[in-house]
């Protein structure tokens, strides 16, 4: 049995450095933060993107440039060289002077010696283009060797290039994406060891609310939805992808038809899960239909500030969902206002399960639940961690001291995502993004 920790979270910033044109698909790391491993994978629309597309093209557009100087030059050269011609004949036309006035220097001394001096001043642009002529020259020289050992190195690159087509580069990924996954089937559920970040996505809305993604959805499928305030709403937003959250462009919007309590909503397998307000029921609304699936009262729970978190907000109860399925988080007065975990039934809502805690609910701090451990945080102060665990398996808690950064003072929500392993957070009108190191046991042949 081989003990590790992983890191796998796509907005997580990894140490690993993959070379220009490649990204990292994917980490693991051991309990201190050292690499295990780390899968890297050319960016998408290879073609135009990767290194060395852009080096050719790079060195191409360069070669273009000289070859447009260097015709420059031709035809500069050729002009001067029309006028050195005009030149030449010029000074033929002096030396025949010189000899006419060595043979008569007394009567034409005059007349010649003033035409002479005309001509010499005719000739004096001449000097500077000669100069120019020559400097041309040597830069023409100069074009012509670096344009060889261009077409050396663009040899090179279209031999490299030519050795390795798109199809065998996209198949060697989708092997690699492969041999990933079945490592990642061995992974038993983790424990949380470190929470990192946050990454500011996007600031906007009030200073409460929620935002989230499917963690049961495929991985193409990485839509994003928005729910502004903690009251009085029924508006969710939902956006394609996170870059058109991040951009504002929605997709789709929902009319829900009732009004949300709080903020603690989860998006689970396609369906939106919400404490329906000024009650304890639980409504089940399906993205796909535009409509309500199911609804059930939570028996006892309290609601409507009864039982919140520290922070208030109606968040009375918390709807969470992990590795192990669908969950909800509230207090009742038969447990004297402390914490109660059900584990619900996604399609039905009835209860699978009930763990009763003896930490008290408007104590607590936001919460988020992992592998079947609540984890209580006092989110709302500055120094924010998470000092509480709860585990279903053993139904057992301990005290934990594990820190984050609570980068903007007020943490109205905080929700793990399983298929992400990132915590998002809805921290005083900022979304934010944490990312989670879990302790993972590795299931081995001999233990099976």
């Amino acid at each position: 049995m081989i003990v590790i920790s992983s890191v796998l979270n796509p907005f997580s910033v990894s140490t690993i450095r993959p070379k220009e044109g490649w990204q990292v698909y994917s980490s693991a790391q051991d309990a201190d933060g050292r690499c295990i491993c780390t899968v890297v994978a050319p960016e998408q629309n290879l073609c135009s993107r990767d290194a060395k597309g852009r080096q050719l093209r790079q060195l191409l557009e360069k070669v273009q440039n000289m070859s447009q100087s260097i015709e420059v030059l031709n035809l500069r050269t050729q002009r001067d060289f029309q006028y050195i011609m005009r030149m030449e004949s010029q000074i033929k036309g002096l030396r025949s002077k010189f000899r006419q006035i060595e043979s008569d220097r007394k009567t034409l001394v005059n007349k010649n010696f003033q035409e002479l001096q005309g001509k010499m001043e005719s000739l004096q642009p001449l000097i500077p283009v000669l100069e120019q002529y020559k400097a041309d020259a040597k830069l023409i020289s100069q074009f012509k060797e670096e344009i060889r050992n261009l077409s050396g190195v663009l040899m090179g690159i279209q031999e490299e290039m030519g050795a390795y087509d798109y199809e065998e580069l996209q198949q060697r990924v989708l092997n690699l994406e492969n041999r990933l996954r079945n490592c990642m089937s061995k992974l038993t559920c983790g424990k949380l060891m470190k929470i990192t970040g946050p990454q500011t996505v996007k600031t906007s809305g009030t200073r409460f609310g929620a935002w989230m993604t499917d963690p049961q959805a495929s991985p193409k499928n990485n839509r994003v939805w928005y729910m502004d305030s903690y009251t009085n709403n029924k508006i969710v937003k939902e956006y394609k992808s996170m870059a058109d959250f991040v951009a504002g462009v929605e997709s789709r919007t929902y009319n829900l038809p009732f009004k949300w309590a709080g903020t603690n909503h989860v998006v689970y397998n396609g369906s939106l899960y919400y404490n329906k307000m000024q009650s304890n029921i639980i409504v089940r609304y399906s993205f796909e239909t535009g409509r309500v699936v199911t609804q059930r009262a939570l028996e006892s729970a309290g609601f409507h500030n009864v039982y919140p978190y520290t922070w208030g907000g109606f968040s009375d109860i918390d709807m969470m969902a992990d590795e192990l399925g669908l969950w909800a988080v509230y207090a009742t007065n038969q447990n004297a206002g402390n914490i109660v975990i059900s584990q619900l039934n996604p399609d039905t809502l009835q209860i699978l399960n009930t763990w009763n805690t003896e930490y008290s609910k408007r104590n607590a701090g936001e919460s988020f639940i992992i592998c079947g451990t609540l984890y209580i945080t006092n989110s709302h102060l500055t120094g924010a961690k998470v000092y509480y665990a709860y585990s279903t398996k053993t139904s057992t808690y301990e005290y934990t001291d594990i820190p984050f950064h609570n980068q903007y003072f007020h943490m109205s929500m905080l929700d793990y995502n399983a298929r992400d392993r990132a915590l998002y957070g809805w921290n005083n009108g900022h979304q934010v993004l944490f990312n989670v190191t879990l302790f993972h046991i590795i299931k081995t042949e001999d233990d099976s």
